[in-house]
């Protein structure tokens, strides 16, 4: 890498079929709250952040948006991964989410579904999806 800077990831941009409805959802799962709308040509932008604006949600909606369901297998973002200290984290997540609408399943292969806690060399990891399909990961550190 040339001389520069390293940079950080600012903020994760997602296009969802139900501003509100998202707005709600991605508040209540991951405690942020909505600091600013940005209005661009055919739609608009709702920035949702933490207290501290370490975590930032960008929630689009596009007027010309069809309701289709995220498809990883698709050009475009395959999912979004978020890192909790410990597998104990990951564990009260499951509730958490469960508290949330996101129901526990085999795989997380449709809205609204978790996948167990998949104890993997690299790290614990669980998958469960938002309510357009969009695949979201949350990663604890392997312990060695």
């Amino acid at each position: 890498m040339t001389n520069v800077t390293q940079p950080r990831l600012h903020h994760l941009a997602l296009t969802v079929t139900d501003l509100e409805s998202s707005v709600q959802w991605y508040g209540e799962v991951f405690g942020v709250r909505p600091v600013l709308d940005v209005p661009h040509q055919g739609g608009v932008g709702r920035i949702l952040a933490d207290e501290d604006r370490q975590l930032m949600i960008a929630l689009h909606h596009h007027d010309t948006n069809d309701g289709g369901l995220c498809k990883e297998t698709v050009t475009g973002l395959d999912h979004a991964g978020f890192t909790v200290p410990t597998r104990a984290d990951l564990e009260r997540w499951q509730d958490h989410l469960e508290s949330h609408g996101v129901v526990r399943a085999e795989t997380a292969d449709k809205p609204l579904t978790q996948s167990p806690i998949a104890d993997e060399p690299y790290a614990s990891v669980l998958v469960f999806r938002d309510q357009d399909n969009i695949q979201l990961e949350l990663f604890a550190p392997a312990t060695h």
